[in-house]
């Protein structure tokens, strides 16, 4: 059913609980797992900060490709083939167009919880997903 899942993580506790429904999912279905972690330099920006120090960017790439390798590294030792990405850029975005580019049929990711107006205002990345994505998405709370 599910053959390749892509998995939105930054190692927040809500993506871990994502991650682990994804490596059941993964487990039972011999499926391929894309651990995914987006960068997200213009949320910087939008503080504020600008220009953004090189220092400050290389700090942030490193700490996410360190997060998904850790993810990848632990569903591999249980058996899943994985594969840890990063990428920068809008989260939502992002996580869209990989899925459609390397042929996913599943995204996971974790629910974060915003209140009313946050969510309102702002969005959040698990409910672009749910709205705007072609194959199934599912939100782990």
């Amino acid at each position: 059913m599910f053959t390749h899942i892509v998995v939105a993580y930054d190692g927040s506790e809500p993506a871990k609980r994502a991650l682990n429904a994804a490596t059941e999912i993964a487990l039972k279905f011999n499926s391929q797992v894309d651990v995914i972690h987006v960068v997200d330099t213009l949320i910087l920006a939008a503080n504020g900060v600008s220009p953004i120090p090189d220092e400050v960017i290389r700090t942030m790439y490193d700490r996410a490709k360190s997060t998904v390798e850790e993810a990848a590294s632990s569903l591999s030792a249980k058996g899943v083939k994985v594969k840890a990405v990063t990428l920068d850029g809008d989260p939502a975005n992002s996580i869209l167009e990989y899925a459609t580019k390397n042929g996913a049929d599943l995204i996971v990711a974790g629910s974060r919880g915003l209140s009313t107006l946050k969510r309102i205002m702002l969005g959040s990345v698990s409910t672009r997903l749910v709205t705007d994505s072609r194959i199934p998405v599912l939100v782990v709370k």
